[in-house]
């Protein structure tokens, strides 16, 4: 009886987390969705879906952190295919394979790394580690990005967008500088409710599955 209410209560607990992965899927592609009409500049709008993501990675692990940032990239590549983002539009018809690695990638790396800072400093402070698995995210979504940028044909990119400067400030400055203050700050401010949010799904999602 014991063994069969164990496995009735894991199974459980495997159902809510992948509903709650699943509503978490929705929101990401929700926010991404939203976050590419809110510019910055002409080629830049602010990813309003980390936070979800970071959510996820926290609650579900850095492996589904993983697979929600990877959710977040296949939205932003379809942006860039159907001609919705001008900057990934762009890449997509002169790179489409490298584009694809790179809007995949970083989402990916972001979510996981996010997850994997939480799951180390939560054995010292668990508030520290929001707020750094927190801060994590737009470091890594931005910096991939970056670097992803400096290993394209710069041809693509200098006759496109460059306009003068170097292809560095172009990148860190023009491309990716204000977005990535937009969003650093934005998941900083909003980590106490993260804080709040990972208590209560712990709370109500898996201590209740397993006391059931």
């Amino acid at each position: 009886m014991q063994n069969t209410s164990r496995r009735r209560n894991e199974n459980k607990a495997v159902i809510l987390k992948m509903v709650l992965m699943a509503c978490l899927i929705s929101i990401v592609i929700i926010f991404q969705i939203m976050g590419t009409f809110i510019k910055i500049s002409p080629t830049t709008s602010v990813s309003l879906v980390l936070i979800p993501i970071v959510i996820g990675s926290i609650l579900l692990g850095p492996i589904s952190g993983a697979v929600l940032g990877a959710v977040f990239g296949i939205v932003v590549l379809a942006s860039g295919i159907n001609g919705t983002e001008v900057f990934t539009a762009t890449l997509w018809q002169n790179q489409p394979v490298e584009t694809a690695i790179l809007c995949i990638g970083k989402g990916a790396l972001a979510g996981l790394c996010s997850g994997l800072v939480y799951k180390l400093l939560s054995k010292f402070n668990d508030l520290v580690a929001v707020f750094a698995a927190s801060a994590v995210a737009p470091i890594v979504n931005t910096g991939v990005f970056i670097l992803g940028g400096l290993f394209m044909v710069n041809e693509t990119l200098n006759s496109n967008f460059v306009n003068g400067t170097t292809l560095i400030y172009y990148l860190v400055i023009v491309c990716a500088g204000f977005n990535f203050i937009a969003e650093f700050i934005l998941n900083i401010v909003v980590s106490p409710a993260i804080k709040t949010i990972i208590n209560i799904g712990k709370k109500t999602l898996f201590s209740k599955a397993d006391n059931k």
